[in-house]
């Protein structure tokens, strides 16, 4: 069990459900968002890509318990979310640098924990890409860059949400059944090492520890582990941790992610809950780009809101409250 400050408590309140559940909307996208964009041969301007974000705010954040957005083109969305969503706000810059190994992180240049308290946020979101078995020498770098992290949201007393994206240096497709094949060392051992307490994380936003499209029943052509193997390591993930952690949908098919999710509780999972991208709003990139703004605000109103919706259904009946892993530190009586 950790221990959370009262301002702590207070800003994870405002990203929950009342029964601590954490059922939020994640449209932080910026090169992956382009990247979408730009495969349906069409290139949009900052201002139509900061609408976009402002439409799915408007529509799904009353579904949402939060929304998670950046501050390069989502602050216009921020301030157009529900009023009871409350808003993380991302710290990375977008991508990594391919010509430096290790895939280093970076923050924002323009930003600071402070200045993104200051446009509202409830909660930090930094996204790390890790493997545990790079050189330990590239892996310190990013250990002591998320202690000072850590640091920084303690000192401004708001929660720390860290993503984590696992690889292996020697296997170029993350999505591969070589891959497949040690993903769940990857991810709890990762886990593992940032729950410990130097990093002051409070949140850990992570990738389910398996390739679902390997597991058998769920596969159609290669099999990576049995149903057995799969839910074995989907328990290990909760027992690699006593941190709340969510799961994040990672592109899949809304479909597969909610399968997943009812995979994952049946194994003994104690996950917090999503924070789900691409898999809620992704279909509607297309009638925005093709037909304008009524036609993606239609496809919102239906589809995005039944995608949500669904997910909602699914937590209700899965995912564990975060109230009981964390307790709130006493207050200091004063003489």
């Amino acid at each position: 069990m950790i221990t959370l400050t009262r301002g702590k408590k207070a800003a994870m309140d405002r990203l929950s459900t009342k029964d601590g559940i954490i059922s939020a909307l994640a449209i932080d996208q910026r090169g992956a968002l382009k990247k979408m964009i730009k495969a349906l041969n069409v290139e949009l301007n900052d201002e139509q890509i900061e609408r976009f974000k402002e439409l799915v705010s408007s529509e799904l954040t009353p579904y949402a318990s939060s929304i998670l957005l950046d501050p390069e083109y989502g602050l216009p969305a921020a301030s157009a979310r529900h009023e009871d969503a409350g808003l993380l706000l991302a710290y990375e810059k977008t991508g990594y640098d391919v010509t430096t190994p290790g895939r280093l992180p970076d923050l924002l240049a323009d930003w600071s924990v402070l200045r993104l308290k200051e446009q509202g946020a409830d909660s930090i979101k930094f996204l790390l890409y890790y493997d545990v078995d790079e050189d330990p020498e590239i892996n310190h770098q990013k250990h002591v860059f998320v202690e000072r992290l850590g640091s920084e949201c303690a000192e401004e007393d708001l929660p720390f949400y860290l993503e984590l994206l696992s690889y292996d240096t020697q296997i170029s497709d993350v999505h591969s059944l070589e891959y497949a094949k040690v993903k769940p060392h990857k991810v709890n051992s990762m886990m593992k090492e940032f729950s410990k307490p130097q990093y002051k994380v409070d949140v850990l936003k992570v990738e389910v520890p398996v390739n679902m499209n390997f597991v058998e029943g769920f596969s159609t052509d290669e099999v990576a582990y049995t149903k057995e193997e799969a839910a074995k390591y989907f328990f290990e993930q909760s027992q690699a941790t006593d941190l709340p952690f969510i799961f994040l949908s990672a592109g899949v098919s809304t479909k597969l992610f909610q399968q997943t999710l009812f995979f994952a509780k049946d194994s003994g999972s104690t996950f917090n809950g999503v924070l789900c991208g691409r898999a809620t709003w992704k279909n509607g990139v297309k009638p925005f780009i093709k037909s304008g703004e009524e036609s993606a605000r239609a496809w919102l109103k239906s589809e995005g809101r039944e995608n949500i919706e669904s997910l909602n259904n699914v937590l209700a009946q899965t995912a564990s409250s975060w109230y009981d892993k964390v307790q709130v530190e006493k207050e200091v009586a004063v003489n």
